[in-house]
């Protein structure tokens, strides 16, 4: 332990309790990588604090230092945003764990930053109510983690991302200050929504440690189906011709030949039939039954008229979670075709799906690389997979990546519509957004952090 280290981590001891002041190297190792496939990026430190005062403490001390200070919470991201590209500390946000309060009767919940996400939807769900965002990776990610990357999931296409959600924060500047931002009531336009400006701001305006969110009630009724296409060009018109016909699901779901093909391999719940090369997962819900059923059997109707060889309704809760498993675990089971893969997570308009889901096929057969397309095209969403069985392959994957990305600026899309910039896509934010707005960006993170301590070398080109 180098001296700078040593005199860091006493005096972080004393600030939250030496028990939750780690420096050895075993115990910094999960504190160095994510489910970016970014590499690892060890922190010298890894504190722990319980509390918002504890953090302004650190940071404080760290920002007198000039020590950089990473967030981190589960580690699920795919953008290397919990990465400490620069060593200094990680400041772990796991003691973050309560949910405080659940308020039926206000349709408002109130939680800790460290709250699995999971966790808090069936405690939501336990006493009647709704908390929509579902990210694939809800039942190990955390509700801070949600806050910092704005994150998505399938239910969006109905009832929006997270940031729709939260309405107030607790939050600890890079400067030490506490403040709290937001309200308790649906509505309130009182002054600048800084609310919204830390939603999605990916850990690098301040340390969010309190989250309150709207509810909803809990609908009593859901119908699931799988519709089962020959090809992906059918599958991705058919989302379109969903919408188009007026239906609005809660969830529409795209799966290509590849991820068909790694669900077989890796035998996940649902078993792809003999001939399938793509399929939609959709899902409705509502209260009245037999509303539900003429919703989705609309659904059913428009992809058959679209090519769908079949579609299969789920008849019970047992076959409806095995649908969702399969299509949860479609990331992991990519891994079973090919060992080594990018995460990325463009958007497009909806009505440019098709064209989408083309220009990945094309980026993938110029390279010679297996590309996996999948996710929420209900709502523009797709996640393209790169995979690849070598390191060294690793510039050909870098160069279908930057393909891709460019492709969905193309259509009118973004680089990321849930997964963030972090380390991952930084050198394309300017493509997408502009020398000026990047410029305006920088000058926010440098209100908020003028020691720059807080996750350095994420989101910027350059950085």
């Amino acid at each position: 332990m180098s001296a700078r280290q040593s005199g860091l981590s006493e005096d972080l001891g004393r600030i939250v309790g030496r028990d939750h002041v780690l420096t050895e190297r075993e115990r910094l190792l999960p504190y160095g990588h994510d489910e970016s496939d970014l590499g690892d990026h060890l922190p010298e430190i890894v504190v722990r604090p319980r509390t918002a005062g504890e953090i302004a403490q650190v940071l404080k001390l760290c920002g007198n230092l000039g020590v950089p200070v990473t967030p981190s919470a589960a580690r699920s991201g795919k953008s290397g945003g919990s990465l400490p590209v620069r060593g200094g500390v990680a400041l772990s946000m796991e003691r973050f764990d309560r949910i405080l309060e659940i308020r039926r009767e206000d349709l408002v919940g109130r939680a800790e930053a460290g709250v699995v996400t999971g966790d808090y939807m069936k405690a939501v769900e336990a006493v009647g109510l709704f908390y929509p965002p579902d990210p694939a990776s809800l039942a190990f990610c955390t509700l801070g983690g949600n806050v910092a990357e704005n994150a998505g999931g399938p239910r969006a296409l109905k009832y929006g991302v997270t940031r729709e959600y939260i309405l107030g924060l607790e939050v600890v500047l890079p400067t030490g200050e506490i403040l709290r931002v937001g309200k308790q009531t649906i509505k309130g336009v009182a002054g600048f929504d800084l609310t919204a400006l830390f939603v999605g701001s990916e850990g690098l305006l301040g340390i969010v440690t309190e989250i309150t969110t709207k509810l909803l009630p809990l609908p009593r009724e859901v119908q699931t189906a799988l519709c089962l296409f020959r090809d992906t060009a059918e599958a991705s018109r058919a989302v379109s011709a969903v919408l188009a016909e007026g239906v609005l699901p809660r969830a529409l779901e795209f799966i290509d030949d590849v991820a068909i093909a790694a669900s077989a391999v890796a035998r996940a719940p649902y078993q792809f039939p003999p001939g399938c090369g793509a399929a939609v997962l959709a899902e409705v819900d509502g209260n009245v039954p037999e509303a539900c059923a003429r919703e989705i059997e609309r659904v059913g109707s428009v992809c058959e008229r679209h090519g769908a060889i079949d579609v299969l309704l789920a008849q019970n809760e047992s076959q409806r979670r095995d649908l969702w498993e399969t299509r949860r675990r479609i990331s992991i089971n990519l891994k079973a075709l090919h060992p080594l893969k990018i995460s990325e997570d463009v958007a497009v308009p909806r009505s440019r799906i098709p064209d989408l889901v083309a220009e990945v096929q094309a980026i993938g057969r110029r390279l010679g690389l297996a590309v996996a397309c999948y996710g929420h095209a209900g709502d523009g969403n797709l996640h393209a997979n790169v995979l690849y069985d070598r390191p060294e392959e690793r510039p050909r994957v870098d160069e279908a990546v930057a393909d891709l990305l460019r492709a969905a600026i193309r259509l009118g899309g973004t680089i990321t519509g849930e997964h963030g910039v972090g380390l991952a896509k930084k050198e394309f934010l300017e493509l997408e957004q502009g020398k000026d707005v990047v410029a305006l960006e920088r000058r926010l993170k440098a209100f908020f952090d003028p020691a720059g301590i807080l996750n350095p070398g994420k989101m910027f080109p350059g950085a």
